[in-house]
């Protein structure tokens, strides 16, 4: 049933959504039944069974009709992507008592093979759920296809990440496949890792985690691009551009102390200041470049007078305050 007042076409079925490019196969329920697995995915279910897991059902998804493998793995062999987000413990609290109340596992995780093991994208709460209580395998939906571990991340919509999770786990992405595929160029991975501003703010919060990236990723989201360079060149750029972003943060926390010193006393302070310093509100067309705008609104909250500043000033400045990170 089509989400209540989405458009529709004369047909009466939903109108594509903004962005969306899907055309779902023909594919019938039973046509979704795969009797003879393809060749790949037949090694895959013998790698499986190898490894003491056992096999339940091959099937095609029905989007892109894609062959899969419904399985039994042991638990002991699965395992969160290395470079996805540390598990929250009050989440794996909250899983484990509904499965304890259920006495019931009915969410398989997604899953890739890796050497004999097993990563999970998408599942890391609900296996650590399932390992503490004891439970010898996991229900997993098994993708042959490797790469797919990095795009079912970053659509991963399990519990909600905060800006500072999404960003580190968005670097670690990027180091994993700097050391697994080496050629492939930044600009090929929009889908990974989502926005630029990720992969320039990891790599800051790397070196500070509290930065209030929060303050400033609606600046990047302006300037900052996927770069065209392969993987290992592009990480020294992003800590490159990581430093720039320090920098200015830097300026932007000696504002706000100076401004302290003259008895403001405010959450929005931080805030304030990168409005006050941030001159895109006035561009219209293309934006200054990276460095350039950087530079320029370091200099500005360098040179920012606290004698200038009116109480007014800052009761109309508004806006959220700037986060606290841990």
């Amino acid at each position: 049933m089509p989400a209540k007042n989405r458009p529709v076409t004369k047909s009466g079925r939903p109108r594509a959504r903004k962005g969306v490019k899907l055309s779902p196969t023909e594919l019938g329920p039973q046509e979704l039944r795969l009797s003879e697995p393809p060749p790949e995915l037949a090694a895959l279910a013998q790698e499986v069974e190898a490894d003491g897991g056992a096999v339940l059902a091959a099937y095609r998804e029905p989007l892109g009709g894609h062959p899969l493998l419904f399985c039994a793995l042991p638990a002991g062999k699965v395992e969160r992507t290395p470079f996805q987000r540390d598990v929250s413990d009050a989440h794996v609290r909250k899983l484990t008592v509904a499965m304890d109340k259920t006495r019931r596992y009915l969410d398989p995780i997604i899953a890739v093979r890796e050497e004999g093991r097993y990563w999970t994208p998408n599942g890391g709460h609900r296996l650590t759920a399932l390992q503490e209580l004891g439970a010898k395998a996991v229900l997993a939906l098994l993708v042959p296809e490797r790469r797919v571990a990095y795009q079912i991340l970053a659509l991963n919509i399990e519990k909600a990440h905060n800006l500072r999770e999404k960003a580190l786990e968005v670097v670690r992405m990027v180091r994993d496949l700097a050391a697994r595929e080496p050629e492939r160029g930044e600009d090929e991975l929009a889908l990974e890792l989502e926005e630029p501003a990720l992969v320039t703010l990891g790599f800051a919060y790397e070196e500070r985690g509290r930065l209030s990236g929060g303050a400033y990723q609606p600046i990047l989201k302006r300037v900052d691009a996927f770069l065209p360079a392969k993987l290992p060149r592009a990480i020294e750029e992003r800590r490159r551009r990581a430093g720039v972003v320090l920098a200015f943060d830097d300026a932007v926390t000696a504002a706000v102390e100076r401004l302290k010193e003259r008895g403001m006393v405010s959450p929005y302070l931080k805030a304030f200041v990168v409005a006050r310093v941030n001159p895109l509100r006035f561009v219209k067309g293309e934006p200054p470049g990276f460095d350039e705008l950087f530079a320029s609104m370091t200099r500005k909250a360098e040179r920012l007078d606290p004698g200038k500043v009116r109480a007014e000033d800052l009761a109309r400045s508004g806006g959220a305050p700037a986060e606290a990170e841990a």
